[in-house]
């Protein structure tokens, strides 16, 4: 579809309902968790990894030059890595996190319809991860502006960011910032109820913290399966047909 396809879609579809996504959600969750478990631990894993890289060139002034940090101005290496290389890195960071997800929602549609698929890595691709960057700055600029906002506006902006990698997933055809306006529109239209059903899902995530507290990382996916259910009662999959759904279980990596 194209963006006023999906804006139409959108304006055309009834108001989502808290309980009818509380309740899929949490079905969905039984079968869900085993991948979701496991995008936790890819993002978790890759997070490290980037931030090893990120701070790996400070590590190593510290150990071959330590009186580098002990000058009074600081040095060249540390403003570079500061106002380059940070802010590069913590967009891979938000890029990574974006095609995770992506790949997330793309087994939540397989087990919705009772395939069985994978393909947590399936977005790693050019044409995806050329979005997933620009919505990763696009995010991050966002971010920024709601932190000005002494923290409201990130409030706000939580329920439109999370609707950034389904749409990523779900509708190839739409640019980054189509993907933009179209998580808009509809996180605009049900904000209340997708920020309400989000928070309750979110608190009860957080009670895998009581089997040994790395219980929550099974669990903590649960606050982000209501925006699946967001986008196929907010706006709705374009090809039901039994082909497209076999179609999506056989391309996996």
């Amino acid at each position: 579809m194209n963006f006023y396809d999906v804006e139409g879609k959108i304006n055309t579809k009834p108001a989502l309902d808290f309980g009818d996504i509380f309740n899929k959600s949490m079905e969905l969750f039984k079968v869900v968790w085993l991948p979701g478990f496991v995008t936790v631990l890819f993002t978790t894993l890759l997070t490290l990894l980037l931030v090893l890289v990120m701070y790996t060139p400070l590590i190593a002034l510290g150990i071959f030059n330590a009186e580098a940090f002990e000058r009074q101005e600081p040095p060249i290496i540390y403003t570079f890595f500061s106002m380059v290389l940070m802010p590069i890195i913590m967009m891979c960071i938000f890029a990574v996190n974006l095609l995770l997800m992506a790949g997330f929602y793309r087994i939540c549609r397989a087990k919705d319809v009772q395939l069985n698929t994978d393909g947590h890595f399936y977005y790693f691709k050019k044409h995806h991860m050329i979005k997933a960057f620009i919505l990763a700055s696009i995010t991050i600029g966002l971010a920024i502006v709601g932190m000005l906002t002494c923290g409201v506006g990130l409030i706000y902006l939580g329920v439109p960011l999370a609707l950034f990698p389904v749409f990523l997933a779900f509708e190839e055809e739409l640019s980054a910032l189509e993907i933009v306006k179209a998580s808009f529109a509809l996180g605009n239209k049900n904000w209340f109820v997708l920020f309400g059903v989000t928070f309750v899902m979110g608190v009860i995530a957080q009670l895998g913290v009581i089997l040994c507290v790395v219980g929550v990382l099974f669990t903590a996916m649960l606050a982000r399966i209501p925006i699946y259910y967001a986008y196929k009662n907010g706006v709705g999959f374009a090809d039901e047909t039994e082909d497209r759904l076999k179609a999506l279980a056989s391309s996996n990596l």
